[in-house]
Formats: structure tokens, C-alpha cells, sequence
């Protein structure tokens, strides 16, 4: 049996997609709700998949699993999907699902502050439970004041998809991926 490098790569790759994505949204807001409704079916696909898997592997190494991370797994697989074969109706949909879906993500990640917290230690704890929370905020502000949410969303997803990524990769340089 192999033996695994204390290197989260999946984290790492989804973290450099994040932040190009990001990056890319906020020197072209305009594209943000036409040309990358593709791209971020994509990536909210990758994610969801990454989200399951979590929910199996923990799940089968404790006998349950975070049930957060597959219901927010779900979520974003299928709104990947939506995005991917509709991608006409993801532009109307961008508004409403990626508040949803930010929020679900970000209660997911905060799901699993207390594992973070054992293997990765108190300031990665910390520095993924302020990202969290600035995640939910954004998620609700774009919920609760849709014109906030009109007027802002290219900017609100990019800085999203910059602090996700920023988390994603912190995470893989962690340890989280050792066997402890």
C-alpha cells in the first residue's frame, strides 16, 4: 500500500483554478455573466465532486460523514450541470443560485473547522474560519439585496473565487492531507 505525501494536490489545482478564475472575472466584469457561465459550471462540478468525495472518505474512515458537505456536494454538482447544458438560462439563474450555492459552500467549510483545527493547527483554524465567514456574508448580502447583487456580482464572485481559492491552497500546504 502506498503511502500518501502530506501535499493536498486536489486542493491545490481547485485553489490555482480559483484564484485564475477570480483574477480573470475582476479584469473583465463584463464576461463575468455571459462568457464564464461555462467556467463556473465547471468549477462548481469539480467542487461538488470534491465535496462527495470528502463526505465518503471521511465517512468511511468514521463511519459517518459530514452530511453538509454532501448536500453542499449535491448542490454544486448540480448547478454545474445547470450551467454546463443550459447555459442561457445560467445567466438569469447566476443571480439567484450562486448566492445559495456561496452559502452552502461556506457552511460546508465551516463544518470542518474542528478537523482543521486537530491536523492543521490553530492559525490555519483561524485564518479558514475568518474566510468562512466573509464567504457568508457576501452569500447573503447577494441574497438579501438583489440589487446589491445585480449592481456587484461580478466583483462579489471574483473576490469569492479569490478568497476560496486562497483557502483551498493554504489547505493543501496544511497537511490535511497526511494520514495522521
Amino acid at each position: 500500500m502506498r503511502g500518501r505525501s502530506g501535499f493536498g494536490w486536489l486542493e491545490l489545482v481547485i485553489g490555482i483554478l480559483l484564484i485564475l478564475l477570480g483574477i480573470f472575472t475582476l479584469v473583465n466584469p463584463s464576461l463575468a455573466l455571459t462568457g464564464l457561465v461555462v467556467v463556473f459550471g465547471i468549477v462548481a462540478l469539480v467542487m461538488g465532486i470534491a465535496d462527495i468525495v470528502l463526505y465518503v472518505r471521511v465517512e468511511r474512515y468514521t463511519g459517518f460523514g459530514p452530511v453538509v458537505s454532501l448536500v453542499s456536494g449535491i448542490l454544486s454538482v448540480m448547478s454545474g450541470l445547470m450551467l454546463l447544458v443550459y447555459p442561457n438560462a445560467g445567466k438569469w439563474v447566476l443571480s439567484l443560485l450562486f448566492p445559495i450555492w456561496f452559502i452552502a459552500h461556506w457552511v460546508s467549510r465551516l463544518s470542518h473547522l474542528p478537523a482543521i483545527c486537530m491536523i492543521a493547527g490553530d492559525g490555519m483554524y483561524y485564518f479558514t474560519l475568518v474566510v468562512n465567514i466573509i464567504g457568508l456574508i457576501l452569500g447573503f448580502l447577494m441574497v438579501f439585496r438583489p440589487l446589491f447583487s445585480l449592481l456587484s456580482v461580478s466583483y462579489i464572485i471574483s473576490l469569492y473565487l479569490i478568497l476560496l481559492g486562497i483557502d483551498s491552497i493554504a489547505m493543501a500546504f496544511s497537511g490535511m492531507g497526511s494520514r495522521r
